[in-house]
C-alpha cells in the first residue's frame, strides 16, 4: 500500500464528508493505493456516524472511536499503530490542511529519501494574537533547544516513512514534538515543505492558551527525556554526587575548625549547610537509582478505552 492517511478528529462532523471527497479525488488522480484511518477522539456530535457511512461507501476508510477525549497525541499514536502504508500522512480534519499537498509529500519521502517531512504554514489565517505570535515564539524556542531547523513544528500536515511511525511513541501532548522524538529515535533526515493553510469552514478551534503553556512544559520534559530518559542516573546521580561531595568537604572543614576551637558547631551556619547538601545529594542519588529501575517500563501509558472500531 502506498499511503496511509491518519485523521485525528474531535467534533468535526460537518467537515468530514468534504474532507473525504477531497482525499478521494486527489488519490484517484494520482492512482495511489491508499487507506484513511479516522480516529474519533471522543466526539459528542455525529462524527462517528459519518465515519461509519464513509466506511460503508468505501472500505478504504477505517475508524477508531475513543470512549472519551484523550487528546491529539493519543489519536495519532493509535493511528500510527493502525497504519499499513509505505508513507504515512497525518492531517487535521477541519479542512485547514489541503489533501492536494499529499502527492508532493509522498514524493519527498519516497524519492528524496526523507524520514519525515513537516508542513510549514508560511501564510496563516489564524488569529495573530491568539495563535500566530505564540506559535512563532514556540517554534523559535523549539528550534534553539532541539537543533532541528523547522519553521512549524506543530503543523498537522506531515509525512513519514513507515519505519518512523512504527518506531516512535507519542503520548501526553507530545504531538507538537514528533520531529524531536523522531530525531531522538535516530531518524535524522527531516525536511520541510511550504503548505497551503486554509480558513476554518466549520466548527470552532480546539486551541487554548493552556495548550501553549503545556507545550513548553512538554518541551522541557522531552528535552530531558532525550538526554537522560534511558539513563536518569546520569543526571540525578551526577548532581547528587556533586552535592554530596560539596557537603562532605564543607563538613570536614567545619569539623577541623571546631577542633581548632574557632567555631561552635551549633552556632555555625556552614555546619547546617553541609548537612543539607549531603542530604540533598543522597536523595538525588536515590532518585536516579529508582529512575533507572522504572525508566520507560510503564505498561499503561498508552492504553486507551476504545468504544468501537471499523
Amino acid at each position: 500500500m502506498d499511503i496511509s492517511i491518519i485523521v485525528p478528529l474531535f467534533n468535526e462532523a460537518e467537515s468530514l464528508p468534504h474532507l473525504a471527497e477531497w482525499i478521494d479525488r486527489v488519490m484517484e488522480e494520482h492512482n495511489f493505493d491508499y487507506e484513511v484511518v479516522m480516529v474519533d477522539d471522543g466526539s459528542k456530535d455525529e462524527s462517528w456516524n459519518i465515519i461509519e457511512k464513509l466506511h460503508a461507501d468505501n472500505p478504504r476508510y477505517r475508524g477508531v472511536k475513543f470512549r472519551r477525549n484523550y487528546g491529539k497525541s493519543a489519536a495519532l499514536n493509535v493511528g500510527f499503530n493502525e497504519a499499513k502504508g509505505d508513507v504515512v500522512i497525518t492531517m487535521d480534519a477541519d479542512l485547514q490542511d489541503s489533501p492536494d499537498e499529499v502527492p508532493e509529500l509522498f514524493r519527498m519521502v519516497k524519492e528524496d529519501g526523507y524520514d519525515l517531512v513537516s508542513g510549514w504554514k508560511k501564510k496563516r489565517y489564524d488569529s495573530k494574537l491568539a495563535k500566530n505570535i505564540p506559535s512563532k515564539f514556540f517554534n523559535w524556542t523549539t528550534r534553539r533547544m532541539s537543533g532541528i531547523m523547522l519553521h512549524d513544528f506543530n503543523c498537522g500536515l506531515k509525512a513519514y516513512r513507515h519505519d518512523v511511525v512504527k518506531s516512535i511513541e507519542v503520548y501526553g501532548e507530545m504531538h507538537r514534538y514528533i520531529p524531536v522524538i523522531a530525531k531522538w529515535a535516530g531518524f535524522g533526515k527531516i525536511g520541510e515543505k511550504v503548505v497551503q493553510h486554509r480558513k476554518r469552514e466549520f466548527g470552532v478551534t480546539k486551541f487554548g492558551m493552556n495548550r501553549f503553556i503545556n507545550g513548553y512544559l512538554d518541551l522541557m520534559s522531552i528535552m530531558f527525556m532525550s538526554k537522560f530518559g534511558k539513563q536518569p542516573m546520569h543526571f540525578f546521580g551526577a548532581v547528587g554526587s556533586l552535592s554530596f561531595l560539596f557537603g562532605f568537604i564543607s563538613l570536614v572543614v567545619v569539623l577541623i575548625m571546631r577542633i581548632a576551637g574557632r567555631i561552635a558547631l551549633t552556632n555555625s551556619v556552614w555546619f547546617y549547610m553541609s548537612m543539607l547538601f549531603i542530604l540533598v545529594g543522597v536523595i538525588l542519588f536515590l532518585a536516579g537509582f529508582i529512575g533507572e529501575l522504572v525508566c520507560r517500563n510503564s505498561t499503561t501509558r498508552n492504553q486507551y478505552l476504545i468504544e468501537k472500531e471499523i
